[in-house]
C-alpha cells in the first residue's frame, strides 16, 4: 500500500544513542565479579592462580571506567564504532582472563557471549557480526592457548577433551542463535515503535483537518451578521456620505465591525471552535469524505448501500472520528492502486453492526501474504504475485490504517474475491482483494447513549 505519511521513515540509527555511563556501570559490575571470583578461588578452593596477571587485567578495566568516568561528561553519547569497540575491549579483556584461569575448563566461559547478545541488542549488524565472529575466534584459540588450573597441591584441574570440545560447540551456537534471535527482536521492536509513531503522526495530522474543518465553519457562522452589517453600511456610505455628514456614525459602526471581525479571527487563530455538528455525519457521508480524494485517479469508485432508498433515510448517524476518516482513505487507496477499473465501497448495518466491505477489481492478495497483512514494512518475498506491482510497498500504510480502525473498535479481515457478483443490485462481478470492517453499533452510533454528543454553540478547543 502507498505510504500516506509524509514520507518513509529513516532507518533508526544506532549512534548517538547509547550513554557511556550506562556501559561504563554494566564494567564495573562485570569488575565486581571477576574479583569476587578470584578471591574465592584463592581463598575457598585454594587454587594455584597467576594471581599478579589476573589482577593486572582487573586492573586495565578498572583504570579504563576511571579515565571514561573523569574524562567524559555524564551525558555523553557513543557512536556506533565507539560503542563497538567499547564492547570489543570487554570481550579481549574477558578471553585473556579466561586464558590466565583455564581456558575452557573454566565454567566462566560461557560468558563471553554476553557481549555478544548486547551488541546484537545495540548495534548494526556488520558490527555484531563482527563482535560475533571475534567471539568464536576467541573460543577457538582458548581451547588449546591457555594456563591450566592448578591446584595447592600441584594438580591440574581440566575437563575431558570432549567436553571442552562440547563447551566449544556450546559457545559457538549460543553466539549465532542468541545473536541472530537478539537482532531479530530488536529490529522488530524498532520496526513496531516507527510504525506506532508514524500512526500517531497520521492520526495528529488528520485531527489538525478536522478541526480546520471546524474552524472554517464556525468562522462562516460567527463572522455572517458582522460582514453583513459591514455590507450594508458600507453600501449606505457609497451613496450618501458625500452629502449627509450624520453617515459620520456609520462609518464609525463600520470600524466598530471590522474590529469584531478581527477579534473573532484573532481567536480562532489562537485556539480554534470545536463545531459540534461536524462531530457526526450520516454513514455515506463519512465513507464519501474518505473516498473523496480518490474519485478523481482514473478509476471508478462506487459507493453503495445494501438497503434500498427508505432504509437509507434511517442509515445510522455515526461518530466522525479522524481514525475512521484516515483508515478508511488509507484503504480506498490501497484499492484505487490496485484495482484494474473499479472500486466496490458497499454498506450495511442492522441492529448491533456497522459494516464496509472495500472491493476492488486487481489480482488480490498474494495468497500467501494474507496472514501477514497489516504488519509494519512489510516486504514482498520471493514467490509473489508479480502481477501485483508495487506490492512490496504495502506495509505502513495499511499497518496505520489497520491500527486506526482497530482503534475505533473495527474487526478487520482481509481476502480474496470468489468472482460473484457483489451484493449490491447491479453490480460488476468482483474478483479482487476485499477488506471488511465491522463495528459493534454502539461503539460509533453518535445517537447510542454513551456516545451522544452535546448540544449548544461551538466552544474553543482545549489543550
Amino acid at each position: 500500500m502507498t505510504d500516506t505519511t509524509t514520507g518513509p521513515l529513516k532507518s533508526r540509527d544506532s549512534g548517538h544513542w547509547i550513554r557511556l555511563r550506562t556501559l561504563v556501570l554494566l564494567r564495573w559490575w562485570a569488575i565486581a565479579g571477576q574479583v569476587s571470583a578470584l578471591i574465592i578461588a584463592q581463598r575457598v578452593y585454594n587454587l594455584n592462580l597467576e594471581t599478579g596477571l589476573c589482577y593486572m587485567v582487573v586492573g586495565v578495566s578498572v583504570l579504563s571506567n576511571l579515565v571514561a568516568f573523569f574524562v567524559y561528561p555524564e551525558n555523553k553519547r557513543l557512536r556506533e564504532t565507539e560503542t563497538m569497540l567499547f564492547v570489543l575491549f570487554d570481550m579481549l579483556q574477558l578471553g585473556l582472563m579466561l586464558h590466565l584461569t583455564g581456558g575452557l575448563n573454566n565454567p566462566f566461559s560461557i560468558l563471553i557471549v554476553g557481549p555478544v547478545t548486547v551488541a546484537a541488542s545495540a548495534l548494526s549488524s556488520r558490527s555484531t557480526l563482527f563482535l560475533g565472529l571475534a567471539a568464536i575466534a576467541i573460543v577457538s584459540l582458548l581451547i588449546e592457548i591457555h594456563l591450566p588450573l592448578r591446584t595447592e597441591q600441584g594438580f591440574i584441574l581440566k575437563v575431558p577433551d570432549i567436553f571442552r570440545f562440547g563447551n566449544w560447540v556450546a559457545i559457538v551456537i549460543a553466539v549465532i542463535f542468541l545473536g541472530v534471535y537478539s537482532r531479530w527482536i530488536v529490529t522488530e521492536m524498532h520496526a513496531m515503535s516507527d510504525a506506532l509513531e508514524a500512526t500517531q503522526m497520521a492520526l495528529a495530522r488528520e485531527q489538525k483537518l478536522t478541526d480546520l474543518g471546524g474552524v472554517v465553519a464556525a468562522a462562516a457562522h460567527e463572522m455572517g451578521t458582522p460582514l453583513a452589517t459591514i455590507k450594508l453600511t458600507s453600501s449606505e456610505l457609497a451613496d450618501e456620505l458625500e452629502n449627509v455628514p450624520e453617515l459620520q456614525e456609520d462609518a464609525l459602526l463600520i470600524r466598530e465591525q471590522a474590529d469584531r471581525c478581527r477579534d473573532i479571527l484573532r481567536s480562532m487563530g489562537r485556539a480554534g471552535k470545536d463545531d459540534l455538528h461536524l462531530r457526526k455525519a450520516p454513514l455515506m457521508s463519512v465513507v464519501e469524505e474518505a473516498a473523496e480524494p480518490h474519485l478523481d485517479r482514473g478509476k471508478s469508485v462506487h459507493l453503495g448501500v445494501e438497503h434500498d432508498d427508505e432504509e437509507l433515510k434511517h442509515q445510522p448517524i455515526i461518530l466522525r472520528q479522524p481514525e475512521i476518516i484516515h483508515g478508511l482513505r488509507n484503504l480506498v487507496q490501497n484499492a484505487v492502486d490496485f484495482s484494474k477499473a473499479n472500486v466496490w465501497v458497499e454498506s450495511s448495518w442492522d441492529e448491533d453492526t456497522i459494516t464496509l466491505r472495500i472491493i476492488d477489481d486487481g489480482n488480490g492478495f498474494p495468497p500467501q501474504l494474507l496472514g501477514r497483512i497489516g504488519e509494519p514494512f512489510m516486504r514482498r518475498r520471493t514467490g509473489s504475485d508479480t502481477q501485483r506491482p508495487g506490492y512490496e510497498g504495502m506495509g505502513l500504510g495499511l499497518f496505520i490504517a489497520k491500527t486506526l480502525l482497530e482503534r475505533s473498535g473495527a474487526d478487520m479481515s482481509f481476502a480474496n474475491g470468489t468472482g460473484s457478483p457483489g451484493a449490491g443490485k447491479g453490480r460488476i462481478p468482483q474478483k479482487g482483494a476485499v477488506v471488511e470492517l465491522t463495528w459493534p453499533r454502539h461503539l460509533i452510533d453518535a445517537m447510542s447513549d454513551g456516545n451522544r454528543l452535546p448540544e449548544g454553540t461551538n466552544q474553543p478547543f482545549t489543550t
